[in-house]
This record gives structure tokens, C-alpha cells and sequence, in this order.
């Protein structure tokens, strides 16, 4: 067959020429001619149409530090890295524990679990996700620089049975192994050693590796860009095992961090984010009544926290020397009677939180209801307490907080209750690459901060008040040691019988509630404001997930 020329005209560019001259007439119309004839070639050409891409920007105050999945245990973190990596197990949109990576487990004897993988799995860089990226994987989960070692306490190590098979060896029974696996990422073997990233990054040292800004996992997202506490870029994982049986439909999220609460908002009214996960909380009744916004709400899992130093003999940085007033009961108690958590979840947080006296939600198992009521406060009470401690006078301390708004403010107004039974606290605001170190390294004298678990208390218990350890009291941020509460949290681990699991669990609350290693503070509701096009699903710790967010 002979293809045969198109006729000239059909493709040819339209030109008008104006001129005045008479003589013209024959060529303008002829002109006019061809170009009204072009207009209707071009008319029945097919018109294909392109596809918008599904985008959604969204924005918090918090940036995530490092792509390293291992480095960091941070909610913000978080967030966004399991958007990359998978584990072993995940939640469902009810937030209960489901199959990921791994189908199905089961223990094999006493101190060993079989986890049988989910075949097919690509990496973002088209390679098999297999036995052996699971072995390598849990092994740089326990190494000393991974802040999730102590969530796989108990765990020896993995070992490989077959392609898609693996056994995990563990020091005890454990009763709770597959809920101690969630946000334990899976990583590609040759991909770390490629890039001389076999071990997590030291984020303490503020060590810099090729894991930190760059990640290359399983999961429905592929990240495209870090920008840190700028943005982040990600990109749908085409391949990914999932995309058939989740809703989601983005192409791409840009995660961006807006410190600022005006910001966030004005960056939502003006259309340049669709999706806010933190709005200001006095903002929140306004954006309840705005028909071209939609609000999400939802209590929250976690707890916020305000933790003593009680290790060191002296406390810093305070007009008391030779001594620690922390280590006192007594003066821990005035603390708690000093501070009015119920007008600090009224006036400052405007009724976005709820005060509590229970160091965990109604949402984790083996929660009692009867520890959530708060004594109330009592100044005078307070006072008492320090000058029965040998404080008449009180004395002074510095207090370590998040420098994001709503935290800052409640910081700023417990600095101010306890004023005026005694104890003189210099707030320090910091943003959070430098606050969460001191925390981690136990290194400030009163510090706030939250903790977010599963539905699970042990990881709870054994990360904020088990004596500080290779594999336990990661986040204990005050180093207080109790050897009681240590064995309750150690009986937790390993006991299989529920109803016996929950005895101790309360055991250790009611501990906790009476000698008072950190004070519960408050939990917020969870407030997602977005535009009205966006379809999300709500988990209770704050994280969006991208595989089931639709944009319309």
C-alpha cells in the first residue's frame, strides 16, 4: 500500500494578510478560502484528551527530619516514610492490624514465629522484595543507631527459610510479636549496601548518609524529592502489589511544611494546599461552619506527656545545688496539683483537647477508665508538698518544649502555674530537630512531649518509663528506673492469656499513676481540615494515608 500525500492545506499554518488593495480580491478570497477550509479539516481531526493527574498537597507544621525509616520514631516521621517503606504487618482503615508485606504468621514453638511473604512485591526500582531484604532488614532495625530497636525488644533476629519464608527467632515468648512489627520498614539489602547504608543514621550526631535524602522501598509512594522543612515530593509506585484493592487514586502528594498556623490556613483559602492536618485550634469552630471547607475529627490514640529529670544528682541549670528535686515524690506531686490540665484544654487549647490523669487512651487495650480523672489543682496543696520537701522557697528549673504554637502555649502556661506555687521554669523553645535529641538523650530537666502507640500498651510502657537500655526506656526521657514497674513490663511481653496480660497492664498504670515517673497531661481531637474534593480516611495517631486518599 502507497500512503498517499496529504493535501497541503490540511496542515498548512493560517495566514491573514490584510490589504487595501483592490487588485487583491481574487487572491485575499482564495485565502480566505484556504483558511476556512483548513478550520474545518482541523474541526474533524480526533481530539484526545488528556488526563488531569491526581494531586494533592498537603501541609503540617512539622517537617520529618530523614527518609531513614530505622533512624527516627517520630509521628511526623512517620508519616510521611511509611507513605515509602512497608513492614510486615499494617493497619486497616479501622485500625486494626492486617497482613502487608507479610501474608500470614504463626509461632512454630515457644520462641519462634513463621512469616510467610506476600509474593510479587517490586521495589521502586523493579526488584524482588524477598526473604533475604527481611533478614537484612530486621537486623539493621536492631542495630544500636536504630531508634526502633527497642520497639523489637525480645527479637534475636531473622532467618530465611525459603524465598518466601521467614522465621524469627526470639529471646522469650512473646505474646505480642506481630503488633511489635508495624512501622518496622523493610528495606532492599542490595540497595543499602549499594549505598553504603547498612547501618541507620546516627540522628543524634546529626550524621548525614545517602538514606537521609534519599529511600527506595515498597510502598504505594516513591519519593521524588526531600526538601528539608521545605517539602516533600512523592510520586504513585505503579507497580505497587496493592493499587488494585485500595481507592486511592493520586498520582502525586507534595507534603509541605508550613511552621507557621496563619500560613497553613491562608495556604488552604487561596488554593495552594488542599489539605491541612493541623490546623489551629482556634480556628477549628470557624472552619466547622465554612461550606467551601470540609472538617474531619476524631479523638486521639496518643497522650502528651511532662516528664522529670531523675537521674542526675543535681539539677541542671537550677538555683538548688547538691541536690535534684525531681528524685523527691513529694515534689513531683506539687507539680501535678499546680498545673490546671481542665483551664489549659479550655482557654488555650479552646476545647480541641481533653485533659486526663491515665498515662494511656481508651483506644489502647488494658486502658482503665478510672485513672482518667485528674485530682484537681490545688496550689496551696502544691506548696505544701515543696515546703514538705525541703522547697519553702521553691526553686528554679529550665522546661524544654516543641516551639510549634498550641505546644508552646501550653508549655507557656504551665511555666506560669507553676510560678505560683514556687518553681521558677525558663522555657525553652526549640524546633524539633533540636528538642527530640534532648529527649532521646535524656538531657533536659522538664520536657513535654507525646507519645503515639498502636493499640497495644507494652510499647508504650517499655519506650517512656522501663528503665533506660540497649532495648528498652528509648524515650524515657527522664531516666527514672523502677524495678516493680520493670518486671510488670517485661510479665506484659510474654504472658499469652489476655485477661492476665490486662491484669498487669493495669498493674503497671495504677504504679505509674502513684509514683509518677511523668505526669499525663492532655490528649487533643485530631482536626483535618481539606477542600471538599478530597476523600481521606482518618486513623487516630494523625497520619494520612495516601493509599486510600481520592481527589475528585
Amino acid at each position: 500500500m502507497i500512503a498517499r500525500p496529504q493535501p497541503r492545506w490540511a496542515y498548512s499554518p493560517i495566514i491573514i494578510i490584510i490589504n487595501n488593495n483592490r487588485g487583491c480580491w481574487m487572491r485575499c478570497n482564495a485565502m480566505r478560502w484556504m483558511a476556512a477550509a483548513s478550520l474545518a479539516a482541523l474541526a474533524l481531526l480526533p481530539t484526545v484528551a488528556t488526563a488531569q493527574p491526581k494531586v494533592l498537597r498537603y501541609a503540617s507544621a512539622f517537617d520529618p527530619q530523614t527518609m531513614d525509616p530505622h533512624a527516627l520514631t517520630l509521628q511526623y516521621h512517620s508519616r510521611v516514610v511509611t507513605q515509602i517503606y512497608e513492614g510486615l504487618v499494617n493497619r486497616d482503615q479501622q485500625f486494626r492490624l492486617e497482613p502487608s508485606l507479610a501474608l500470614s504468621w504463626a509461632p512454630l514453638d515457644a520462641k519462634t514465629w513463621r512469616f510467610k511473604l506476600r509474593p510479587g512485591v517490586k521495589f521502586h526500582d523493579g526488584s524482588a522484595f524477598t526473604a533475604d531484604d527481611v533478614v537484612f532488614s530486621i537486623a539493621r532495625a536492631l542495630q544500636p543507631t536504630s531508634q526502633r530497636a527497642a520497639q523489637l525488644r525480645g527479637v534475636l533476629g531473622a532467618r530465611k527459610v525459603d524465598t518466601l519464608t521467614v522465621d524469627l527467632q526470639l529471646s522469650d515468648p512473646d505474646a505480642i510479636l506481630p503488633e511489635k512489627l508495624w512501622l518496622i520498614a523493610m528495606m532492599s539489602k542490595s540497595w543499602s549496601e549499594k549505598h553504603q547504608v547498612t547501618k541507620p543514621q546516627d540522628y543524634n550526631a546529626k550524621q548525614e548518609t545517602h538514606a537521609v535524602r534519599q529511600a527506595m522501598g515498597t510502598g504505594p509512594f516513591m519519593l521524588k524529592q526531600y526538601e528539608a522543612d521545605v517539602r516533600t515530593t512523592l510520586v504513585a509506585h505503579p507497580a505497587w502489589w496493592g493499587r488494585a484493592t485500595h481507592p486511592g487514586n493520586l498520582d502525586e502528594a507534595q507534603y509541605q511544611v508550613i511552621q507557621s498556623d496563619a500560613t497553613r490556613l491562608a495556604a488552604l483559602r487561596s488554593g495552594q494546599v488542599d489539605f491541612v492536618i493541623d490546623p489551629p485550634f482556634q480556628d477549628v469552630a470557624r472552619l466547622r461552619q465554612d461550606p467551601g471547607l470540609k472538617l474531619l475529627e476524631t479523638a486521639d490514640i496518643g497522650t502528651q506527656y511532662l516528664a522529670f529529670d531523675q537521674h542526675r544528682e543535681e539539677l541542671a541549670g537550677s538555683n538548688i545545688q547538691g541536690r535534684n528535686p525531681f528524685k523527691d515524690l513529694r515534689v513531683r506531686r506539687a507539680v501535678y496539683l499546680a498545673i490546671d490540665m481542665d483551664l489549659i484544654a479550655r482557654q488555650v487549647l479552646r476545647g480541641q483537647a481533653v485533659s486526663t490523669g491515665s498515662p494511656v487512651a481508651s483506644l489502647v487495650d488494658g486502658y482503665l477508665p478510672a485513672l482518667e480523672r485528674r485530682p484537681a489543682a490545688d496550689p496551696a496543696a502544691a506548696r505544701a508538698l515543696l515546703k514538705e520537701a525541703g522547697y519553702p522557697q521553691g526553686f528554679s528549673t529550665s522546661m524544654d518544649c516543641v516551639n510549634v504554637s498550641y505546644r508552646q502555649a501550653v508549655c507557656q502556661a504551665i511555666t506560669a502555674m507553676l510560678e505560683k506555687v514556687g518553681i521558677k521554669a525558663s522555657l525553652i523553645a526549640s524546633p524539633s530537630s533540636l528538642f527530640f535529641p534532648k529527649l532521646s538523650q535524656a538531657t533536659g530537666s522538664l520536657l513535654e512531649y507525646g507519645w503515639t502507640p498502636g493499640g497495644d500498651a507494652w510499647n508504650v510502657l517499655n519506650s517512656l518509663v522501663r528503665s533506660h537500655g540497649p532495648a528498652a526506656g528509648a524515650f524515657n526521657a527522664g531516666r527514672y528506673s523502677n524495678s516493680r514497674l520493670d518486671n510488670l513490663i517485661d510479665a506484659i511481653a510474654t504472658e499469652p492469656d489476655l485477661a492476665l496480660r490486662r491484669q498487669r497492664v493495669g498493674e503497671a498504670l495504677n504504679l505509674m499513676r502513684a509514683d509518677l515517673p511523668l505526669l499525663p497531661l492532655y490528649r487533643i481531637k485530631h482536626s483535618w481540615v481539606m477542600r471538599p474534593q478530597v476523600q481521606v480516611v482518618q486513623w487516630p495517631n494523625s497520619v494520612l494515608e495516601l493509599r486510600w486518599v481520592k481527589v475528585e
